[in-house]
């Protein structure tokens, strides 16, 4: 699939999420949470690929999200952080600092590498060094997920919206997906 396309699918995604937490919680702040909420699983669908599926030209990561899959998350996930801000203002929240500092290095590192991985594959940036800033991106990016649904699932984070079976459920997920992972790196060692 060429980026071209991969991001109009994202939008599309995107367009069909916020029109089904309308649907469903209608124009009030409520639907901007579900919007939000839904959002983020999208996010995380993607993710979820990004981080199990191994890179390479004749890949389906490639094929499905085209070469510039950290784009396509990007994307996703800042159309996330532009619903989840605006969720935050128009509800009156107050952000807790130690919470925000955690996910503004993720946003930072998500909106960074699109153009590292551009650089990786002009040659600007060694395989090898890419290869460990796409681990520290991965890992990094999945533990901001673990964190976020732990919150949830212990209760700690007030407003979340959503049910304590979803949230359990997405933090099963993002468990498996670390277990899914780790067995990869580990066979892939053994076969090198």
């Amino acid at each position: 699939m060429n980026v071209r396309t991969a991001l109009l699918l994202t939008l599309l995604a995107e367009g069909a999420v916020a029109a089904l937490g309308i649907f469903h919680y209608g124009t009030s702040i409520e639907g901007l949470q579900a919007t939000t909420r839904f959002s983020g699983r999208l996010s995380l669908l993607i993710f979820s690929f990004i981080f199990l599926l191994p890179p390479g030209a004749d890949s389906n990561l490639q094929r499905w999200f085209s070469a510039s899959y950290f784009l396509v998350f990007a994307l996703a996930h800042g159309i996330h952080l532009i619903e989840l801000l605006s969720y935050v203002y128009f509800s009156g929240i107050e952000l807790v600092l130690y919470r925000v500092a955690g996910g503004f290095l993720a946003y930072s590192m998500i909106f960074a590498m699109p153009w590292l991985q551009q650089r990786g594959n002009a040659g600007k940036i060694a395989s090898a060094r890419f290869q460990t800033i796409g681990y520290v991106y991965l890992f990094y990016v999945w533990f901001i997920f673990f964190m976020t649904y732990m919150s949830r699932v212990n209760g700690s984070f007030q407003n979340a919206g959503g049910s304590q079976f979803e949230h359990v459920t997405l933090m099963g997920w993002v468990c498996i997906m670390l277990g899914i992972k780790v067995i990869s790196l580990f066979l892939k060692k053994q076969t090198s």
